[in-house]
């Protein structure tokens, strides 16, 4: 049985993406699990090259087939900002309510009241021989200015779908509808075709 590393520390990702596996012929471990590596440098220009960067990382650290994704936020009105830099839009550490205080007093700056956005999700799987299955997932809504719902985490309370932002999703919800819900399941159809 193959063993796949989930190349993160979001304990909400490593989650989603053992369930999401179960079926699969494969030992899902979690990063967390194996020491203290230290964190991937993601220099990348786009989601795909940051997944790719991160799950070769760990890949050559562990000795064992990774997956990593890389996601985040893109609004029109602001050029497609934050984009990849969306966990750390206003500096480091990454702080959620710094985040959206930035988004916001930028969108307030333009005079925007809501924009069309997507979240966009790419998961890469990187196996030690060099093999590279890669998926994307988009989530198409609005930003508004006016925060709904305690649910999600970043900026899911300004991120609406119709009438619903995401923060008032429940987590199942969420998962079938949200990018990287789409992301996982087209990695999972991609990885039971390679594994089988």
């Amino acid at each position: 049985m193959k063993t796949i590393v989930i190349a993160t520390k979001n304990k909400g990702k490593i989650k989603e993406m053992i369930k999401e596996f179960a079926d699969l012929p494969v030992n899902v471990r979690a990063l967390t699990e194996l020491g203290n590596l230290p964190d991937a440098i993601e220099n990348g220009n786009s989601f795909a090259e940051n997944a790719l960067l991160k799950a070769k990382f760990y890949a050559e650290k562990t000795g064992t087939a990774c997956i990593a994704d890389d996601s985040g936020l893109e609004i029109d009105e602001l050029d497609k900002r934050p984009g990849i830099y969306s966990a750390r839009f206003a500096g480091e550490p990454s702080n959620d309510m710094a985040n959206n205080k930035k988004m916001l007093s930028e969108l307030n700056r333009k005079n925007v009241k809501e924009s069309s956005a997507r979240y966009k999700c790419v998961l890469v799987f990187y196996d030690i021989d060099g093999t590279k299955l890669q998926a994307e997932g988009i989530c198409e809504g609005k930003i508004r200015l006016l925060k709904k719902g305690n649910n999600g985490f970043g900026y899911d309370p300004y991120f609406f779908i119709g009438d619903k932002s995401m923060a008032e999703l429940s987590i199942e919800e969420k998962n079938k509808i949200s990018h990287r819900g789409k992301a996982i399941r087209k990695i999972k159809q991609l990885l039971s075709g390679y594994l089988l």
